[in-house]
C-alpha cells in the first residue's frame, strides 16, 4: 500500500495527459519531432467535498474525466494538424453527450436487449440471464477492442497508454523517472480505465442477477438508472485494490484487469516514454508550485 497522491492520465494522440489534485499537464511530439507541452488548472470539483465522498466521487471525478480528457484529445490532435479549435463550452457538452449515449447503446443497452431476446427464447433462471448479458457485454468490449486496436493511429495510442501506466508505476515504485528506469515496469496499471470498464461488467452481473427477470423497457431503463451505481461502484473496487496490490488475494482478484490491458497497451519506445515523463514532471512541477502535497 502506498501513501503517495493517487495520479492519473490518459494517452492522447502522439502524446499523454497527466492528471493531478490541481492542474493537468499534456506532452505531445509534435510533427517536428520536439515534446510540447500544455498545462492547466483544474476546476474545484477536484478539491469539493463531493470528490471525497466515496461511491459519489468516482461519477463526479469521471464526469469531469471526461471533460478533461476530451479537450486533451482536442489540444493533441490540434497540434498534429495545426489546427486552433477549442472544445468548450456546450461543444464540449454535446461531444461529451454524444460519446456517452454511444457508450451506453453499445455496451448497456446492445446487450440488455440480446439478453433478453436469449433470456425469452431459453426461460433462464435469473442468475443465468445475468450472466449471459455480461457475457454478450464482455465480448462486445472486447471485440470492439480487438477492432480499433487493429487502426495504426490507436496502436500509437495504444503505445502512449503503455508509456503513461509505465511513468506511474514508475513514480508509485520511487525511481528515477528516465526512459530506461520507467521502461522496466509494466505497462499494465490496476487503476487503469479499461479495468474500470471489466469492474463495471463483472458487478454488472451480480447487481442484475438480483433483480430478476423484467420486460424489456423496464429492463433497458433499469440498466440506465442503474449505470451510475455500477460506476461508483467500479471506481471504490479499483482504487482499494490499487492501495493493496501487494497482497496476493488482491492480485489474483485483478489479474482479469490487467489481463484484458494487453488489448488497450503496447509496448512504448523510448520516444514516447520521453513524452510521459515531460507530461508528469511538468504536472508535478505544477501541483509541487501550488503546495499540493
Amino acid at each position: 500500500m502506498t501513501d503517495k497522491p493517487l495520479y492519473g492520465g490518459q494517452a492522447v494522440i502522439e502524446g499523454v495527459m497527466m492528471r493531478g489534485r490541481s492542474h493537468m499537464a499534456v506532452a505531445m511530439r509534435a510533427p517536428d519531432g520536439e515534446i510540447v507541452l500544455h498545462s492547466e488548472a483544474l476546476g474545484p470539483i477536484y478539491r469539493s467535498r463531493w470528490a471525497k465522498v466515496p461511491f459519489l466521487r468516482g461519477l463526479v471525478l469521471l464526469w469531469d474525466a471526461l471533460g478533461l480528457g476530451s479537450r486533451a484529445l482536442t489540444i493533441s490532435a490540434n497540434l498534429q494538424t495545426g489546427e486552433e479549435d477549442k472544445l468548450e463550452g456546450w461543444p464540449l457538452t454535446l461531444t461529451m453527450l454524444i460519446s456517452f449515449g454511444f457508450t451506453i447503446g453499445l455496451f448497456f443497452l446492445l446487450p440488455a436487449g440480446l439478453g433478453q431476446f436469449v433470456d425469452g427464447a431459453l426461460d433462464l433462471p435469473p442468475l443465468a440471464s445475468a450472466m449471459v448479458e455480461g457475457g454478450l457485454r464482455l465480448a462486445i468490449l472486447i471485440g470492439y477492442l480487438r477492432v480499433i486496436g487493429r487502426m495504426p493511429e490507436i496502436t500509437r495510442v495504444y503505445g502512449y497508454h503503455g508509456a503513461e501506466h509505465k511513468t506511474i508505476h514508475a513514480y508509485e515504485a520511487g525511481v528515477a523517472l528516465t526512459p530506461k528506469q520507467v521502461g522496466q515496469f509494466p505497462r499494465e496499471h490496476p487503476r487503469c480505465g479499461t479495468a474500470f470498464l471489466l469492474s463495471v461488467v463483472v458487478l454488472s452481473i451480480l447487481v442484475f442477477a438480483l433483480l430478476g427477470p423484467m420486460p424489456l423497457l423496464t429492463r433497458l431503463a433499469v440498466r440506465l438508472l442503474l449505470i451510475p451505481v455500477l460506476a461508483g461502484l467500479a471506481y471504490e473496487y479499483l482504487r482499494l485494490t490499487a492501495r493493496h496490490i501487494s497482497n496476493p488475494l488482491v492480485r489474483l482478484l485483478v489479474a482479469p484487469n490487467l489481463a484484458l490491458q494487453r488489448l488497450t497497451t503496447r509496448e512504448p519506445d523510448d520516444s514516447m516514454l520521453e513524452v510521459s515523463i515531460a507530461a508528469f514532471k511538468e504536472m508535478k512541477r505544477l501541483e509541487d508550485e501550488a503546495g499540493v502535497a
